[in-house]
């Protein structure tokens, strides 16, 4: 009973039976394997290659960016604002009001400059009827001065014939030269005040002194008009919060700034070994980080004269000899060909590819 409840055990050491006479032998995997091994890195460079041979006849860089042209606005007078009318975002045309500088300085100025014009008339009108270019001390000269020379032929007979005196001769002759001195101070009193009613070639028919009253007066009231101060060109309105009203404004200091929306560029600062087969007008395609959906045409409109760091405030210097090459970027400006269905803002980063061979013409 016993030797019939212990299970049979097959013994492993025991040969395996000889196959059967018309079964095939099992396949060998070796080759299968080898294969597989072989096909994957097969695959890679193949989609390497691929790759490589796709990406001829083009360049690509992300470190490019939107820009726009923009326009610092600057108060030419100085002032406070009294009136703002524009804030960040909004939408300008050209010579649109952005905001107002108190007028009444620049108004005083004005009547200021009109006393001064009625000052310098009223000094033209006296001058030309002043003695002095009236020619009445010059006809008292002259005749002083023949009264003065019939006395001194007189006294000089008599001084002659020994009835008269020296110092009675020498006063008559004394009377003569001084009727003489006071023709020709009364002959310059009236060239003088002839100069003083002259009108240069500068300003024909106007007197000076009424030209630069009106001057003042021009000067005056162009910097009242300046005290509007309106947009140069049509754009959007940015960094506007020093736009305050009662805010003091200094003259030539930027307030505001305006970016224009219809002069939207890209510049693409590609490195120095992507030059080589760029040329301009060459096609280009831009995308944006800010917008993965929006791919937009453009074309090379021009490449930089130099590079960033030639520009740059602080250039690079290589006298010491302690230099490393560093690959250069040069800017190259794509102008873009199709109206963006979104806002294209400026500073936003995008992506550009140029196609540099027969897909690019």
């Amino acid at each position: 009973m016993a030797d019939a409840d212990t299970p049979l055990v097959a013994d492993e050491t025991a040969p395996a039976p000889p196959p059967v006479e018309g079964t095939p032998p099992r396949p060998r995997r070796r080759w299968g394997r080898l294969i597989l091994m072989l096909s994957v890195p097969a695959a890679l460079l193949i989609g390497g290659a691929a790759y490589w041979i796709s990406l001829e006849g083009q360049v690509s860089t992300d470190n490019a960016y939107v820009k726009q042209d923009k326009v610092s606005v600057t108060a030419q007078v100085g002032g406070t604002i009294t009136q703002v009318l524009v804030r960040d975002g909004d939408e300008v045309r050209a010579g649109q009001l952005l905001f107002r500088i108190d007028p009444e300085p620049y108004r005083l100025a004005i009547a200021q400059a009109d006393a001064s014009i009625a000052a310098a008339q009223a000094n033209v009108t006296a001058l030309a009827n002043s003695a002095d270019l009236s020619g009445a001390d010059i006809s008292a000269a002259r005749e002083n001065i023949r009264f003065s020379q019939a006395d001194y032929a007189r006294k000089d007979a008599l001084y002659q014939r020994g009835f008269l005196t020296k110092v009675a001769y020498d006063t008559a002759q004394h009377a003569v030269n001084q009727a003489r001195e006071e023709l020709r101070l009364a002959e310059a009193k009236q060239a003088a005040a002839r100069a003083k009613l002259a009108t240069g070639s500068a300003v024909p028919g106007i007197n000076p002194q009424v030209a630069q009253a009106q001057a003042s007066k021009a000067l005056a009231e162009l910097n009242l008009r300046r005290t509007q101060v309106r947009a140069p060109m049509a754009g959007r309105v940015a960094e506007a919060d020093r736009l305050q009203a009662g805010q003091q404004i200094v003259q030539g200091l930027p307030v505001v700034t305006l970016l224009g929306d219809s002069s939207s560029y890209i510049e693409a600062n590609f490195k120095e070994t992507d030059l080589a087969e760029m040329r301009i007008g060459q096609r280009a395609e831009i995308r944006f980080d800010a917008y993965p959906d929006v791919r937009l045409k453009g074309h090379v409109a021009s490449i930089g004269a130099g590079t960033g760091s030639e520009f740059s405030v602080l250039p690079a210097q290589n006298a010491t000899g302690n230099w490393v090459k560093v690959t250069q970027r040069v800017p190259v400006r794509i102008a873009i060909d199709a109206k963006s269905p979104r806002a294209l803002i400026a500073g936003l980063s995008t992506d550009v590819t140029v196609f540099t061979g027969s897909k690019g013409r």
